[in-house]
């Protein structure tokens, strides 16, 4: 891919867009930490003087994906719910349907979980306090647009909804860092089978998390 340079704000538009693109295409092939602003700017077809131009490092990137993945999710995620949960179901019912339906659904979005991961630690540093402000008033919202869809199938919940979907999406990042194991880690479960039972199953322990934390916030 390459460019001419961008003379209007469509054309920068769409050139921003290209990086993003991009960057999401990198992600669908290796890990948050592998991910550079020199492989990045060389699959755009950029210097990465003009990259910079655009975005202020490489966590801005990335926080800005975190972001738009975050709002694809839940877009997604409010038909996944609606089908998976029962209406006239007791509270304890839809507080395990509401924990699986979140575990499958993130299991699923490895890149989400990944981003997510890296939030704290990696991707909220080397970037400006506009970048932040940015960033954090688009969690804000997505976290909003969460906290509705959860109250809407466990009104139970309370104010204890919104630790529960700050604490889930956390638990994802976390959880998600030990998944795939490194190939060191799969040759010790095989040397010795029984530390196997270290071995972590993404949507298994979503789950758990989930329905650990919703018995500790649904009113008894």
């Amino acid at each position: 891919m390459t460019f001419q340079r961008a003379r209007s704000d469509e054309q920068r538009e769409i050139r921003r867009r290209a990086i993003l693109d991009t960057a999401a295409a990198m992600l669908d092939e290796m890990p948050v930490a592998d991910v550079s602003l020199n492989e990045l700017s060389r699959r755009v077809g950029l210097a990465k003087s003009n990259v910079l131009r655009y975005f202020e490092s490489r966590e801005a990137v990335l926080l800005e994906l975190l972001d738009d993945f975050l709002g694809r999710w839940l877009e997604e995620l409010a038909e996944e719910l609606a089908a998976g949960i029962e209406a006239d179901a007791s509270p304890e019912v839809r507080a395990d349907q509401l924990a699986d339906v979140l575990s499958r659904s993130l299991s699923e979005r490895m890149v989400l979980c990944d981003l997510f991961g890296a939030q704290g630690g990696v991707l909220e540093h080397n970037v400006s306090v506009e970048v932040v402000k940015r960033h954090k008033r688009s969690t804000h919202a997505n976290l909003a647009t969460m906290l509705e869809l959860v109250r809407r199938h466990l009104p139970e919940l309370g104010d204890g909804a919104q630790t529960f979907c700050m604490m889930s999406l956390i638990s994802a990042g976390a959880l998600a860092a030990y998944v795939p194991p490194p190939p060191s880690v799969l040759a010790a479960y095989a040397d010795e089978p029984e530390l196997g039972v270290l071995h972590l199953d993404l949507r298994d322990a979503l789950r758990t998390s989930f329905t650990a934390a919703l018995v500790g916030v649904l009113p008894r």
